[in-house]
């Protein structure tokens, strides 16, 4: 078999990758062994029970917490033991974020703050792209407000707008939709539907939400920081489902002992 190139290895791959906090007996293991490989150009959705390691899960994929072993690669490239200083780079060059709360930053205007990644990587500011992008998601004439002159569902746009300006390999979204009423979140989730059908982008999303999951192409479950089920083409009835099951499971399952588990999905 031919060796794998960057240009067709996954997106984002896991390998055994295990995560703990604390130390004795009040050690939490986030994750236990984690093995996944997620294809270029998908749509996948993070669920799991309070507690399953979701939030783990998404800042060692996206380089934001080092694992205690394993691998996380990014196109090939193996991120988990860079120096700060490269893999800061590679945040802002390669990783694009999109995060609950916006983290726009009020003193810039709309345009400034979509171009701020590529201020940061050392770039030379894409006025032309970011005007396209704001187009794109239906801000073109908001360009010179402040964040807080925008509603929530306008600064989550400029938002996804952001972190799509350096073309990043893998767009990382922390529950994007958490803040938002129901017809503005459905608007949202559009527009992170579209960047993947349309501009070829990756999305890797946390949500706690049956619907914004049924935007993902594939859905993954978590419980006790192990991969413990899938659904593909996922409805919202079939994710819900899912998820009570989860969550009814939790109680008996919680603390239980054990090697730690991996699965690939």
């Amino acid at each position: 078999m031919a060796p794998r190139t960057p240009q067709d290895s996954p997106a984002v791959e896991l390998r055994a990758v295990q995560r703990r906090y604390g130390r004795g007996d009040r050690a939490v293991q986030a994750l236990r062994g984690i093995d996944l490989a997620l294809p270029r150009g998908s749509f996948t959705a993070v669920m799991g029970p309070s507690g399953s390691g979701k939030s783990t899960f998404l800042q060692c994929a996206a380089g934001l917490d080092r694992p205690d072993s394993g691998e996380v690669l990014l196109g090939g490239t193996e991120i988990s033991r860079l120096s700060e200083n490269k893999l800061t780079e590679l945040r802002r060059s390669r990783i694009g974020f999109v995060f609950q709360s916006f983290n726009l930053l009020p003193s810039l205007t709309v345009q400034q703050n979509v171009l701020l990644p590529q201020r940061l990587a050392g770039g030379r500011p894409d006025r032309g792209r970011a005007r396209e992008l704001l187009t794109r998601v239906g801000l073109a004439e908001h360009g010179r407000r402040r964040p807080g002159e925008l509603s929530g569902g306008q600064q989550q746009r400029v938002a996804i707008a952001r972190a799509l300006i350096t073309s990043p390999e893998v767009l990382f979204a922390d529950e994007p939709t958490g803040a938002l009423d129901t017809r503005t979140a459905r608007e949202v989730l559009q527009l992170l539907r579209q960047a993947v059908d349309q501009l070829g982008a990756t999305v890797v999303m946390v949500t706690h939400d049956p619907l914004a999951a049924a935007h993902a192409d594939r859905v993954l479950f978590l419980a006790d920081g192990q991969l413990v089920d899938a659904l593909d083409r996922p409805t919202p009835q079939a994710v819900a489902d899912t998820m009570l099951r989860l969550t009814a499971a939790v109680p008996s399952s919680a603390g239980a002992a054990g090697a730690p588990k991996t699965a690939a999905w």
